[in-house]
């Protein structure tokens, strides 16, 4: 990372229950608003962690090293909903499984705008399989009360494609990014 300390970004396995649980009981009550988990504890961990390989869904984790700490959760699902595809459509793009995937990542509070995000992006992108030509929305839109989600994802390309209506109301963007288009950070 930029301050020199060193990350290791991995599939999450079976044996990462108890540190996944840690993660996530750690997330403050703001991260938590953000996020798209059931709940913050060993129960969830436990359901992430079963669920591996038995969706279209591939859960990566960010891991301090040398201490194991996990410090970012990243979910990609190579499956669309219904509801992702209709919001879609109705701003004139046309998502198929076939091309495109769903993506959120969800880090640490203590590694939030330390350009973690940023840094593992490409890698991630092309780990998932999401190849160019393909598309990348952000998991169920970004909420427009989370201006730092907003600026993470248009510093990294992806762009505004349309609205959604939240559950209290708001109007938030979906966001977009051709693949094609994702920094190398590597480069000035």
């Amino acid at each position: 990372m930029h301050d020199g300390s060193a990350v290791v970004v991995r599939p999450l396995t079976h044996a990462d229950a108890g540190h996944l649980a840690r993660f996530l009981e750690a997330l403050s009550r703001a991260s938590r608003r953000f996020s798209t988990f059931d709940g913050y504890d060993l129960a969830t961990a436990r359901e992430l962690r079963d669920a591996i390989a038995r969706h279209e869904k591939l859960r990566l984790v960010i891991e301090e090293v040398p201490s194991g700490r996990i410090v970012g959760l990243i979910e990609f699902s190579l499956d669309l909903t219904p509801a992702d595809i209709a919001r879609y459509r109705g701003a004139g793009i046309h998502l198929s499984a076939a091309t495109d995937c769903r993506f959120g990542p969800t880090p640490a509070d203590d590694h939030q705008d330390r350009g973690l995000g940023t840094l593992v992006l490409p890698w991630v992108m092309e780990t998932a399989g999401c190849s160019p030509g393909r598309g990348s929305s952000c998991w169920g839109g970004v909420r427009a009360d989370n201006p730092r989600a907003i600026r993470y994802y248009e510093k990294n390309g992806f762009q505004r494609v349309g609205r959604f209506t939240e559950a209290d109301g708001t109007l938030s963007p979906d966001m977009m990014l051709a693949l094609h288009t994702v920094p190398d950070p590597a480069r000035p």
